[in-house]
């Protein structure tokens, strides 16, 4: 069917469903004129409840009232089945013109796909083995005017499907399923964090300096101060001031913005937990933060170890695997990119010359483009990438025993980086060199890298005691435990071009 006649089918269905609508005002009143409805059960646990019942039986005596959307009706003479749908599930309805009366029977009649009504009855279980609600009372509570796909065959455009989430949420059990695990794994976060001291707080999305990681920050205009402000590209720095300011354990889960490009696994907008703990190292966070995983897998699987991955099983049974940073580079190059090699800034410019990766502007982005390129995509099972060299990682604190290396780790899972944590900088003195440094860069031609935030260097020189920091981006996160291919399945409402 061409988009012409097509545009024409949706206008007449649209016209039937405006008067339908009429028809109920005049009978009933007007549908959207209601306020509530008395809910008291949802389709799955009435389905839970009645399991016992045999074909043919019925539980009379216990009536209850459901609500939801209406999927399907089929009408034969005198009687309905019809199949309503709240946020537990799917439920039959068995709908008698004997038992509503015709008034309401004749609403019945009136109603459409994808409309809205609230029902009392009770269960029995139909002679085809179906849990069904046998309705004894029905008020329409709402009308769909727009007509649903027909189960999802005339919505397959992907781009379409998440501009129109409510209609995706709608039709597709298994989208809604995955946004509602998304919701029990972020409080389970929270519960496990909580259990261990933390406080959550709430830092400006609004700066004027957004720093704390390498990315371009979005820039807007406050307009009762006159001056440019960004979205903040990470949460870090002002939660390591309220470390300064002696709050010792400390985490926020929020939003962050950074105006970069859109693929699987990046969006612009995203949710990141950042936590804090005074008086920890990267090795006290890694315990925390291996523990924190393992138990979110326990809980989306009720209580196993693995999670399904394709043809795999990922593995997050304690200990997960640790490697080198630059053991990897070496590993995956069969010896050739040596850690001498790779921190000459010559060197590291030559290894990109001959993975045919175009140049640099600077030493440390030329060595996250060498490491996912030869790295990333094969740490598969969940590890921790331990050691990073100084020159990527700003502000993580040198190891004592190798200043060319920071006490950081990255831990990576089916190629994709979860958690990103390190023993914090606390040497203001450290940290404005390194700042520095970096403006260099940014001068250089990086514009990923962020202005120096040099309040943030007062801050330390007020002293910050010995800390560790961990960054968790949650729609991977999700995306690894709910076996979603793209972070777009994961995010409610991705960005997307302006349509129309």
């Amino acid at each position: 069917m061409d988009s012409e006649a097509l545009g024409k089918t949706e206008a007449a269905l649209i016209a039937a469903r405006r008067e339908h609508l009429e028809r109920l005002r005049t009978r009933s009143g007007d549908p959207f004129a209601q306020t509530r409805y008395p809910v008291d059960a949802t389709a799955a646990e009435l389905t839970a409840r009645y399991g016992f019942l045999e074909p043919g039986q019925d539980a009379p005596a216990e009536g209850w009232n459901v609500a939801g959307r209406l999927l399907g009706k089929r009408t034969m003479g005198k009687s309905i089945f019809a199949d309503l749908q709240d946020s537990s599930g799917r439920l039959q309805l068995y709908v008698k013109k004997d038992d509503i009366g015709e008034s309401a029977f004749a609403d019945w009649q009136d109603l459409d796909r994808g409309d809205l009504a609230g029902v009392r009855g009770y269960m029995f279980r139909s002679k085809m083995g179906e849990p069904t609600l046998h309705v004894t009372a029905s008020t329409v509570l709402g009308k769909s005017l727009q007509p649903l796909p027909d189960k999802w065959h005339g919505l397959q455009d992907v781009e379409k499907r998440y501009r129109q989430r409510y209609v995706d949420l709608i039709m597709n059990a298994d989208v809604r399923d995955t946004f509602l695990q998304r919701s029990r794994i972020v409080a389970e976060m929270r519960r496990f964090i909580d259990a261990h001291d933390f406080y959550e707080v709430e830092t400006p999305t609004l700066l004027h300096v957004a720093g704390g990681a390498a990315a371009r920050p979005f820039l807007t205009h406050a307009n009762a101060l006159d001056q440019e402000m960004q979205l903040r590209i990470a949460t870090e720095l002002n939660l390591k001031r309220l470390i300064v300011g002696g709050i010792d354990r400390v985490y926020e889960i929020g939003r962050i913005f950074r105006n970069e490009g859109i693929d699987t696994t990046h969006n612009p907008e995203f949710t990141m937990l950042e936590l804090y703990c005074a008086y920890w190292n990267v090795h006290d966070m890694l315990e925390f933060n291996e523990a924190l995983l393992a138990r979110l897998v326990e809980v989306v699987t009720g209580g196993k170890t693995g999670i399904a991955h394709g043809d795999l099983t990922l593995s997050f049974a304690r200990p997960f695997a640790r490697a080198g940073y630059f053991d990897l580079m070496a590993q995956h190059s069969d010896g050739t990119l040596t850690r001498e090699q790779l921190l000459d800034p010559h060197g590291a410019a030559a290894a990109l010359q001959t993975l045919g990766l175009p140049p640099s502007p600077t030493h440390g982005h030329a060595l996250d483009k060498i490491f996912d390129r030869i790295v990333q995509e094969r740490l598969v099972q969940p590890t921790f990438v331990m050691d990073y060299p100084a020159v990527i990682s700003p502000l993580a604190k040198r190891k004592a025993s190798d200043r060319d290396l920071v006490d950081r780790y990255e831990l990576f899972c089916a190629g994709m980086e979860i958690s990103n944590a390190f023993t914090e900088l606390n040497d203001p003195d450290d940290q404005r060199a390194r700042f520095e440094a970096q403006a260099k860069q940014r001068a250089a031609g990086d514009r990923e890298i962020p202005e120096p935030d040099w309040d943030f260097v007062r801050a330390l020189e007020y002293g910050m005691p010995p800390t560790a920091g961990i960054g968790i981006g949650i729609d991977r996160l999700v995306m690894l435990l709910t076996a979603s291919a793209s972070i777009r399945d994961v995010i409610l409402f991705p960005l997307q071009r302006q349509h129309g």
